[in-house]
């Protein structure tokens, strides 16, 4: 039987030897790209050390009141929905390399915007457009690193996505203590600007190349990411690159990975990540740290480590392991997390987060210093379980299980879905927790890290040491 789409059938690109490329430039390629994840990790961690200045600025700078606080935070999610949606547009028809080149543009923009601004829209404005480009970059950035790295260092290029984004929010923190809100936006601007420069050199993915039958320069580029295009051969790619259509939905090879790479986008954002992150400041006041930022600094600095954990045993120990040993952690710091707040809100009248720790002021000052501490420390192992699997991994498996010809659409719905339950879970979440109350809203989160767990044992496959066409056939049952 001939497949539809022959390019996703046979590989693209065959080693002729049995040795791996030795070139170090892939490593360069995927540097570049990935200033996209760090600036977008910028845009993040901005509005943490920028919204206490602009609360409390005077006339005639913008000042932020309750309800514009919120929305500052928050509109960086919505233009970043709508941004994942350019950007499957935009990966299928501009190409990889052009994509992560046009993100670069609402970066600046909205940077500069904020730079300049004059009133509290200016200031929604550019964080509309950081947002866009977020979107952008969250999509293009793990699909071009994912199509030049070759399989044995995949795993680790594409976790490097998700290090340069919590090394992005942990800049902005640090930065955020000797500058103010202006000149903190001026300093995002330099990511972006860098990443135009030095993205400007690369080359497009051979595999984008190859589908346009552009072939020389096909060839060109496997010379400069790989080193010799002598140890690889092309296929014939038989018929032109189609686009997506929704009767391929009915194929196994498109309907599977589209659901698991939903589904990986929604347990992401329900395992309470939002929420933890949101009394990060509150739980470490409670622990005596002198200053409520340091707590910040402290889930910025195991971010970034426990991410470059997971970015170097990602190929040894694989997706599933990882996902799994992430899931179960957080499961018993949400659990924590929960019983913590359990003990210290068992009176009835404590029903607004606003006075959620109030009740510990009541009680022994070692008690509630102790209580505190094992806050603390359910954050930090929470942050850490996170890191190691649930942060990177399904940004990683996005780029490498949808076939060619449905990447642009299948990752942009993915990235959408992502974007869009961030900006639910942060704007309802202060419901949420007047309704469960704080530690049933924990329990619950345990409980989706729990069916996130049996989700990876039964429905994701391993694709460590793969072919990005290995992976289709896999899913085509080939």
């Amino acid at each position: 039987m001939t497949p539809e789409f022959p390019e996703d059938s046979q590989p693209l690109l065959r080693p002729l030897g049995e040795s791996a490329p030795r070139s170090r430039r892939v490593f360069l390629a995927a540097f570049a790209a990935a200033l996209g994840p760090l600036s977008f990790g910028f845009v993040l961690g901005y509005s943490s050390p920028a919204i206490p200045s602009l609360r409390r600025a005077a006339p005639p700078a913008p000042r932020l009141d309750n309800d514009a606080t919120s929305w500052f935070g928050a509109i960086v999610t919505l233009g970043a929905a709508v941004g994942g949606v350019l950007g499957g547009w935009l990966v299928d028809r501009a190409g990889r390399k052009l994509s992560l080149l046009l993100c670069t543009v609402p970066f600046v923009a909205g940077f500069a915007i904020i730079t300049a601004a004059q009133n509290v829209w200016m200031l929604l404005g550019g964080r509309l457009l950081t947002g866009l480009a977020c979107g952008v970059a969250s999509l293009v950035a793990p699909v071009y690193i994912s199509e030049i790295a070759y399989p044995e260092v995949r795993g680790l290029l594409g976790s490097c996505v998700q290090l340069m984004v919590v090394t992005g929010i942990l800049l902005a923190y640090l930065a955020g203590w000797v500058l103010e809100w202006r000149w903190l936006a001026v300093l995002g601007s330099v990511p972006p600007t860098f990443m135009l420069l030095l993205m400007g050199c690369m080359p497009e993915t051979p595999r984008f190349l190859l589908t346009q039958h552009k072939h020389q320069e096909a060839m060109a580029a496997m010379q400069f990411l790989w080193g010799s295009e002598q140890r690889w051969e092309e296929p014939p790619v038989g018929a032109e690159h189609q686009g997506f259509r929704l009767a391929q939905l009915r194929r196994p090879g498109v309907y599977k990975p589209f659901v698991i790479g939903v589904s990986l986008m929604i347990f992401q954002q329900l395992s309470g990540i939002n929420a933890v992150m949101f009394y990060a400041e509150t739980i470490f006041e409670e622990a005596k740290f002198k200053e409520s930022s340091l707590a910040s600094v402290i889930v910025g600095v195991i971010q970034v480590l426990f991410t470059a954990v997971a970015a170097l045993v990602m190929d040894r120990a694989g997706r599933r392991v990882l996902l799994t040993l992430s899931g179960v952690v957080m499961v018993f710091s949400t659990s924590a997390f929960g019983t913590y707040f359990k003990l210290t809100q068992d009176g009835p009248s404590n029903s607004s987060h606003v006075h959620l720790l109030a009740p510990v002021s009541v009680e022994p000052t070692d008690a509630s210093v102790g209580l505190a501490w094992l806050a603390v420390g359910s954050v930090c192992l929470f942050i850490a379980g996170f890191a190691l699997g649930w942060g990177p991994i399904p940004w990683l498996l996005m780029s490498e299980i949808f076939p060619l010809h449905v990447k642009g659409v299948a990752t942009g719905v993915c990235v959408l879905t992502n974007w869009l339950m961030a900006f639910l879970v942060t704007k309802e979440f202060s419901s949420l927790m007047e309704v469960l109350r704080p530690y049933g809203a924990f329990w619950l989160a345990s409980a989706f890290c729990i069916f996130s767990v049996l989700f990876t044992l039964a429905c994701v496959p391993e694709t460590k040491g793969k072919t990005l066409e290995q992976i289709t056939a896999h899913f085509e049952g080939r």
